[in-house]
């Protein structure tokens, strides 16, 4: 006969088995579910938009050399009056007028001058129009002809430079649209991958770029129309 004991044992040690076996299925389980619960995807969103300048500033540097310094000064003196007045004639107000930095410059007194100097003195003057009316600057930088004409010599000239100064106002709809970018791109990956999109894990907003509309080929700040970019990374949750 088999001793009682043997079969209880068995017994015993079979619902231990099996005790086991389920507990390893439910701990694999819930592994599993933490796996999941814890993929994420991470996707970028952009804004991009078109704008037009809203500050134009516009340097008009001149120079006059000689041996005689009050003579040279008094040429850039002429020359002045000569921009501030064409200048006026545009319909430029004083306040948007202003001048920059004189230079003055002695070729003698210079550590490594050239025995060849041809003049001792040179004195340069910039006029400086800094104004919101950028259609106006546009038109003037056409017509610096008329000051050739007077004898204005304009000197490393480069053109007028076009900001833009209302990002403030474009800042919240740009950033809501980037976001809503990244989401729509996070809710196709989810689709294709089979998952469901969960709530923002974590966000991360890019620095704003003002560009020019151009990007190939030109200097930005030579344009009127700017390109504003700014790209967004949210990271979401899948279930």
């Amino acid at each position: 006969m088999i001793d009682n004991r043997i079969i209880a044992a068995a017994v015993v040690g079979g619902l231990l088995a099996l005790g086991g076996a389920g507990a390893g299925a439910f701990i694999g389980k819930g592994l599993e579910n933490a796996r999941i619960g814890d993929r994420t995807v991470s996707v970028r969103g952009l804004s991009e938009r078109i704008v037009k300048a809203d500050l134009a500033v516009l340097p008009l540097k001149f120079a006059a050399a000689g041996d005689d310094l009050q003579v040279v000064q008094a040429d850039v003196d002429r020359d002045t009056v000569a921009v501030r007045a064409f200048l006026a004639a545009q319909g430029y107000k004083p306040a948007e007028i202003d001048l920059g930095r004189l230079e003055v410059t002695d070729q003698y007194a210079r550590e490594y001058q050239q025995s060849n100097v041809a003049a001792r003195y040179r004195v340069a003057q910039t006029v400086i129009v800094r104004t919101t009316n950028v259609d106006r600057v546009q038109a003037t930088a056409r017509q610096l002809d008329k000051l050739i004409r007077q004898g204005v010599v304009l000197q490393d000239y480069t053109g007028p430079s076009y900001l833009f100064t209302g990002l403030n106002a474009v800042r919240p709809a740009m950033i809501a649209e980037a976001t809503a970018s990244a989401r729509t791109g996070a809710q196709q990956f989810a689709r294709d991958s089979g998952a469901q999109l969960g709530g923002i894990r974590s966000a991360g907003q890019g620095s704003f770029e003002i560009l020019g509309r151009d990007e190939v080929g030109y200097d930005p700040a030579s344009q009127v129309f700017k390109k504003i970019r700014v790209v967004t990374t949210v990271s979401y949750a899948l279930k």
